[in-house]
């Protein structure tokens, strides 16, 4: 997606749907001062040029008995750059694993990680990960306390 353009009324829709996206065409209209189809359309189009992604709750890890978070630097064996998007798909096909990124530096990939416990992600790491052809090194750091958690993009910043 290239960088769309926003308006100041694109910003305050995305600022008022990030704080909640459960609001009602009605309610986000009365929030950014715009009549109810203006904003029904203003969304949409957001929606449509993938400006908007998706709409999902936000649940808490342990409520679900995930009481454990890692970042995982992983590499891939030289030889098998060849095999890099077949290595993703595997990595897309991990539920535990929540994000997956490319990086610069020392690794090639940066995953953000949730197990049920220490033991439970030491087996998914070793049993799973680890087993996916063309992973060549996989470093784990467990993260002890989340001191900021998901947060809403600053739609305010300018580039």
């Amino acid at each position: 997606m290239n960088s769309p353009t926003l308006d100041a009324l694109d910003r305050k829709i995305l600022d008022a749907l990030q704080a909640d996206g459960r609001a009602s065409n009605v309610e986000l209209s009365a929030k950014v001062h715009l009549s109810a189809p203006q904003c029904f359309r203003r969304v949409r189009a957001l929606e449509e040029r993938g400006v908007i992604r998706s709409y999902r709750a936000n649940v808490q890890p342990q409520a679900l008995g995930l009481g454990v978070m890692a970042y995982v630097c992983l590499n891939i064996d030289g030889g098998q750059f060849g095999r890099v998007r077949e290595i993703e798909a595997s990595i897309r096909d991990f539920p535990q694993i929540l994000e997956c990124h490319t990086v610069s530096g020392d690794f090639d990939y940066l995953l953000k990680v949730v197990a049920r416990d220490l033991k439970s992600l030491s087996q998914f790491l070793t049993d799973r990960l680890m087993q996916v052809p063309g992973v060549d090194d996989v470093r784990s750091m467990i993260c002890m306390e989340e001191v900021k958690g998901p947060s809403p993009l600053p739609v305010d910043l300018q580039p």
